[in-house]
Formats: structure tokens, sequence, C-alpha cells
């Protein structure tokens, strides 16, 4: 009988530790499957939520943006221990919205630099949130540069566009960028376009296709390749330029205001993701911006200018 336990003792034993290996070997794998190398050492995280991240890792540890929410960071940080056992030196925030700057916690580990622009970190003081983490760092000017292990990345503050604070990042060597929220590629513009300046966005989007770089992340996409180019953020600006033009195009005609939503058609973009839903409500903020004249602004602070 006792022989019989000794048995019954060790299978449970062995089933429990296979469990546990499975369980391991399971999260390894869901892990690695969202993750894509996209130039050496540089890796693109996809949530499947929606939301798409970058980390670059280098010989003195990790570069992480965008932690988006509290879910997505821990499958990211999940993502980067697949990869690399080095820790992460910074974590970098694009902007001040919520549904981009939450998750921050997950990477404060002793030692992380988490940064985001100025102004993105004083609304982010001003507006707390449980889940978003205040950055223990923020930068000033247009432009700042973080060299870590011998890569290097550029910060582009490209001001006034959407939300608050709002960086491009651009990896020189590989001639590759980050991109959140301005762009989405095969996508026309988000619902009501929120927190959005329309003319902003557009001196913005001129300004980012100046950048040195071809390849991007962008942090959403409706694309099927896994990075979008430089020719994405022209094709936004015309897009938007279409829209203006087609909406004068209904003034000019004697549609009424309120028609012209509905009115407007673009068939060369029918083939964008929400087309049928949201181009009407793009009309609506397009033909807002240019009645009332462009919103949200503020004036330029010192230490934009830098």
């Amino acid at each position: 009988m006792l022989k019989v336990y000794r048995m019954t003792v060790a299978m449970a034993t062995s089933i429990s530790l296979f469990c546990m290996l499975s369980v391991a070997v399971a999260a390894e794998t869901t892990a690695t499957a969202k993750i894509l190398e996209v130039a050496e050492n540089v890796y693109r995280f996809d949530g499947e939520n929606g939301y798409y991240s970058m980390f670059v890792v280098t010989d003195e540890g990790v570069i992480v943006i965008e932690p988006i929410n509290p879910e997505h960071a821990k499958g990211l940080m999940a993502a980067i221990k697949s990869v690399t056992d080095k820790p992460v030196r910074y974590l970098l925030h694009s902007h001040n919205h919520w549904d981009h700057a939450k998750g921050g916690a997950v990477f404060s580990e002793k030692g992380v630099k988490i940064l985001a622009h100025i102004e993105a970190y004083e609304w982010m003081k001003a507006n707390p949130h449980p889940d978003m983490l205040l950055p223990n760092e923020f930068w000033t000017g247009k432009r700042k540069d973080i060299v870590l292990g011998g890569k290097k990345i550029e910060l582009h503050h490209v001001g006034i566009s959407h939300g608050l604070g709002m960086t491009v990042f651009i990896l020189p060597e590989e001639k590759m960028a980050y991109i959140a929220d301005i762009v989405t590629p095969n996508r026309v513009l988000f619902a009501t376009v929120p927190d959005f300046n329309i003319k902003e966005l557009v001196r913005a989007l001129k300004h980012v296709e100046s950048l040195d770089f071809k390849t991007a992340i962008y942090s959403h996409s409706a694309s099927k390749q896994p990075l979008g180019s430089k020719q994405d953020v022209t094709l936004t600006r015309e897009y938007i330029a279409d829209l203006q033009a087609a909406i004068i195009g209904e003034f000019q005609k004697g549609t009424g205001f309120l028609d012209i939503p509905t009115e407007v058609k673009l068939p060369k973009y029918e083939h964008w993701a929400m087309y049928d839903q949201w181009l009407s409500l793009n009309v609506w903020r397009i033909m807002l911006d240019m009645h009332m004249g462009p919103f949200p602004w503020h004036p330029e602070h010192a230490y934009e200018t830098k």
C-alpha cells in the first residue's frame, strides 16, 4: 500500500510539474506569437487589442515605447523577457491620452526612466488615472536624443496636432519610426476626430514627412502589412485635403450645412477601413474646424521653441 501511495504521489507531482511547464511554455509561446522582429533587435508588439508597441534591445538594456494599459503592458513585458534577459531602462510615452499612457507601473522597477514630453507630463499630473503612472522624468523642446548600448533613438515633438506632447520616435540607423495616432494606415480618421487640431495636424504631418525614415510601426493600423512607410503619412495628409476640398465643393453648390456630411463621398478611399461608418463623422469634424477655426489650441510655450 505504501508503494502505491508513493507511486500516486510521484504521479501527482509529475502531473503538477507537467502542468506548470505547459503553462510556462504556453505563456512564452503566446508572448512570442505577439512579437515581430522588424529590424535587428527592434520589435513590434501586438497587444491584440488594436494597439501596437515597440521595443529595442541593446547591450545595456531595453527601450520600450507605449505601455497602453496594464494588460497590454504585462504582455509586452512577457514578450521582452521571451527575447532577452536585459532589463528595461526606458519607457517612452508618445503623448498624454489615457488609452496610450496607462500600464506604466508594470515597468516601474528601480532605475527605469519613464519619460514623456513636458506637455504630456503636465496633463498627466493634472488628470490622474488609477492605471496611469506619472512619468518620473520629462523632456522639453522639440528634439531629444537617447543613446543606450550604442543604439540611438530620436524623440521629435511635433507640437499641436493630437493630444499634448505628441512625440514621433526615429531610429536613424534603421530609418524606422514609431508613430502614434496621427496616422493610421488604410483607415479614415478616427470617428469624430477627437482632440485633433486639423490645421496643426496637417502641419505636423508635413513635418513628419521631412524626417529621415522609410518604414514605420504605427500604434494603430488597418494594413495587412506589419510595417508601414512614410507614404502612409502622405496619404493621410492627402485624405484631409480631399475632405476639405469636397466640403468646399458642397458649399459652392449650395448644399445645406446640415446636409453636407451625408453628401460628401470620396470613392478614392472607400476601400479604407471604417469608410462607411466614419466618413460622415470625419466630415462633421473637418467642417466644424473650417467654420469655427482650428481647435483645440494653445500658445507655444517658451520651452517648446528650443
